[in-house]
This record gives structure tokens, sequence and C-alpha cells, in this order.
């Protein structure tokens, strides 16, 4: 009779697990994916989103859509947005991911890397490279929503 209280906490911590995002972070601090947890939570459905600190803290702004410059004064990002980001998050709703390059122009040029939908976000950038070799932190000039496939396997961790 004792086996039967245990397998429903077993299921319900199993239940729990389910509920909550999962991430592509493995190590980090379990407050640092509590404050990108609570990022994600509050952010807006169809969004990606940039964060000038670690850990979805220093919100730069949010798109909808692509911005190929952001340090001009036109698009979701503007002027001091360009290459201030350490986290970025991705709640868009087709199921696309955002490409981030450290070029800006409409020629998407430059080296990129990419957070796929399935990853929810990126919590620290300090380890992660664009495609050129570049590192991503405090690299970001400008964004595009893609496909998987449209990333040859440059993904942020």
């Amino acid at each position: 009779m004792r086996k039967i209280p245990a397998i429903l906490a077993t299921l319900a911590l199993a239940g729990l697990g389910a509920a909550l995002p999962a991430t592509s972070a493995q190590a980090e601090p379990a407050a640092a994916l509590a404050d990108c947890r609570d990022a994600w939570n509050g952010a807006t459905t169809g969004d990606f989103y940039a964060y000038s600190n670690a850990h979805c803290n220093g919100f730069l702004g949010k798109a909808a859509g692509d911005d190929s410059n952001w340090g001009n004064g036109q698009g979701p990002f503007q002027g001091g947005d360009t290459n201030k980001a350490s986290s970025v998050l991705n709640k868009g709703t087709s199921g696309m991911a955002v490409a981030v390059y450290n070029g800006t122009g409409t020629d998407w040029g430059g080296g990129y890397s990419c957070l796929a939908r399935s990853e929810y976000y990126a919590s620290n950038l300090n380890d992660d490279y664009f495609s050129s070799g570049a590192g991503v932190n405090d690299g970001i000039s400008s964004h595009r929503w893609a496909w998987n496939s449209e990333c040859y396997g440059h993904f942020l961790r």
C-alpha cells in the first residue's frame, strides 16, 4: 500500500518538470534560470527579446519582425541597442528560429548564430560564437526570423 503514495509523488514531480520550459543552459545557477523563466513567462507571445545583461536582465527591446540594423533610428531596436545584448529569448509562434548577426543590412551578411524556438532562451552569450568566429556577447547588430534549416548548425547554447 505504501507504493501508491510514492508513485503519486513521482508523477506529481514529473508533471511539474514538464510544465516549466526546458532550456539549453546546463550548469546555470538556479537563480539565473529563474530570471529567464520569469522573463519567458512575462514575454509577449510572438516576440524576440534581447537583454543587456546575462540571465534575461536589463531589457533592451523586443520585436515581432526583423530588424536589419540595431544601431539606426528605425525598427524595434534603435541606436544604443547595437552590440549590447548578453542574453536573448525567442517566444515566437511560427516555430522559426531567430538568427542574430554581427553585421547590418538586409543582405544578412557577416557572422550569424540562431536561437531555435525549442530552446526558449540563451541566458548567457559569453560562450557563444557567430559563424564567423566572433563572440556573440555584446556583438549582435541585427536579427531576422529564419527556419532552423537556414541556420546550418550554428545555434546558441
